[in-house]
Formats: structure tokens, C-alpha cells, sequence
């Protein structure tokens, strides 16, 4: 059987890291790269190690798999390119690496012939070489239609991937997902350093302190599970400290108060669910962050 030729418009970290992956695989044969500059293209093709540079997608050669690795706010236009270019050929599989636009957004472009479908790599991309290092093993969330899927799941579980089908309808919401546990993670490590450092402690120190607390409590939830993970006030059911605590955020930054109500509000179902504390005491404590969620200036 012959290999599948490849084509990539938009070879950043993420393309090229893929690329060099299913050309070390043997998966596919890289052909064409278009980048927004030929030097960028010429310098993703050195990391490949495959390829040659185009112009244009009417320079492009004809493929098998066309991949569109650009940014989120481009991948209409750069399918609009492709779709214009005439290369397309019946059966060709169209597919981007977005993890909040879905394929839909390609098949709006294209004429049906052509197989659309959305691939996400749950993966920092920060460095392509690491990425490349480290990549077998990443989850890789898929969506679009039966035939594209057919190809890219083998594609993407020969480089090592896991792979798992989503419902487009909810795509943005599994998106929002991975910057909570990711983006936002980090914004409430801010957030408590800010509130430590309040306290008087240095942010060195304060940084220290919650290193450890911050590992066992990840390495509780991914072995135990967030119901059983869950500790502090709100599994004991100890609403009077979490009115205190409200209270003096607001008082401090009120959007860090609302930041705690709201994830308390999310505690307490856990809560519920753990057993531990009496359905009295969350529920008072339930009562007391519905109390005290901040009001907008007048």
C-alpha cells in the first residue's frame, strides 16, 4: 500500500512537531509547507527533515491529507485558500489541530468530496524538539466525519497518541475545560500566593510553602478521585471560617472573594457527595457563600 502524501499550511511548533513525528513513522509523506513567509517555511522543513517550501496554495502539490495548523483565527481563511486552489481531490481528508473550532467550520468551506475533520493534541507546544520528545503518550481529542477519522486515529496512535472522539456540539466547552485545569490553575496559584503574601509572608517563601500542599493534592485527586481529594472547611461542614474567609477576601481583592465563593460552590456538592460533613452544616455553608457574592459597584 502507498504511504498518504501530506500537506501542511501553517508549520508552527505544533505542525512541524506532528510532521516530524509521521515522517520519523514512516506515517506520512511529507510534500508541500506553506508558512506566512518562506524562510519560516524553510525552517520548519529543517526540522522535519521533509518537504519543500511553497508560495502559495496554488503552488501546492496534490495530497492525500491536508493539514491546517494555523491559528484558530485563520483556519476559515487559510480553507477558503485551499478550497479556491482547485487541488482538492475527491476523498482528500482536510483536518485542523484547533481544540475550540470545530470541523464544522471547515465542512462549511468545503464541497462535500471532501472529508473534514478537527484533531487536538492535548499538549504544551512551547518547544517543538521537547514536544517531539515527549509526545507519545498525549491524549488527542478528535471530532468530524467517519471517513477523515479513519485515517488520522491510526496516524495519530502510530506517533504514541491516545485518542478520543468529542462531541462537536460541546467542543468549546471541552476546550474551557483544558484552560481551567491548565490557564487557570495557574491564575489561582496567583491568586493564593497574593492572598499568602497579604499574610506577610515573602513570595519566595510563600511559593515554598504551597509546593508541596499543591503536589499532594493533584497527586490525591488523580489517585483518589476529586470527591475523596477534597479537605479543608468545606468537607468539615465548617461554614462559620468559610463566612470569615469570604468576608476578609472581599474585604482584600473582592475578585479573589469571588473566586473562592464560586469554587466553594463546587466544593460543597463534593462535599455532599463525600459524606463527611452533615447536610445542616453544608447546607449553611451554601448559604453563606450565596450571601456573599460580590456586588458591581454603583
Amino acid at each position: 500500500m502507498n504511504m498518504k502524501t501530506l500537506n501542511i499550511v501553517g508549520a508552527g511548533r505544533a505542525g512541524r512537531t506532528l510532521a516530524r513525528l509521521w515522517f520519523e513513522q514512516g506515517v506520512f509523506a511529507i510534500q508541500c509547507v506553506l508558512n506566512r513567509t518562506p524562510a519560516s517555511a524553510r525552517e520548519a522543513i529543517a526540522f522535519i527533515g521533509a518537504g519543500s517550501a511553497c508560495a502559495s496554495a496554488q503552488d501546492m502539490r496534490l495530497a492525500d491529507v491536508w493539514l491546517i495548523a494555523t491559528p484558530d483565527g485563520e483556519i476559515t481563511r487559510a480553507a477558503q485558500a485551499l478550497a479556491a486552489s482547485g487541488l482538492l481531490r475527491v476523498g482528500n481528508v482536510v483536518f485542523q489541530l484547533s481544540g475550540a473550532t470545530p470541523s464544522r467550520e471547515l465542512s462549511a468551506v468545503f464541497n462535500a468530496d471532501v472529508c473534514v475533520a478537527s484533531a487536538h493534541p492535548l499538549k504544551s507546544f512551547a518547544d517543538a524538539a521537547e514536544a517531539r520528545r515527549t509526545f507519545a503518550g498525549t491524549y488527542c481529542a478528535t471530532e468530524g466525519s467517519a471517513a477523515a477519522l479513519a485515517v488520522l486515529r491510526p496516524a495519530f496512535e502510530q506517533i504514541g497518541a491516545h485518542v478520543n472522539e468529542i462531541d462537536p456540539q460541546f467542543k468549546i466547552v471541552y476546550h474551557a475545560a483544558s484552560v481551567m485545569v491548565c490557564n487557570y490553575l495557574t491564575a489561582l496559584m496567583e491568586a493564593g500566593l497574593q492572598c499568602y503574601e497579604k499574610a506577610g509572608l515573602p513570595r519566595a517563601t510563600a511559593s515554598a510553602m504551597m509546593e508541596p500542599l499543591v503536589r499532594e493534592t493533584v497527586d490525591n485527586v488523580f489517585r483518589l478521585g476529586t470527591v475523596k481529594a477534597l479537605t479543608g472547611p468545606i468537607a468539615r461542614g465548617d461554614h462559620a471560617v468559610v463566612a470569615r474567609q469570604l468576608a476578609a477576601l472581599h474585604e482584600f481583592d473582592p475578585s479573589i472573594g469571588e473566586v473562592y465563593r464560586s469554587l466553594g460552590v463546587m466544593a460543597v456538592n463534593l462535599s455532599r457527595d463525600q459524606g463527611g460533613a452533615s447536610t445542616q452544616s453544608l447546607d449553611a455553608t451554601a448559604r453563606a457563600l450565596a450571601h456573599s457574592q460580590v456586588r458591581p459597584s454603583q
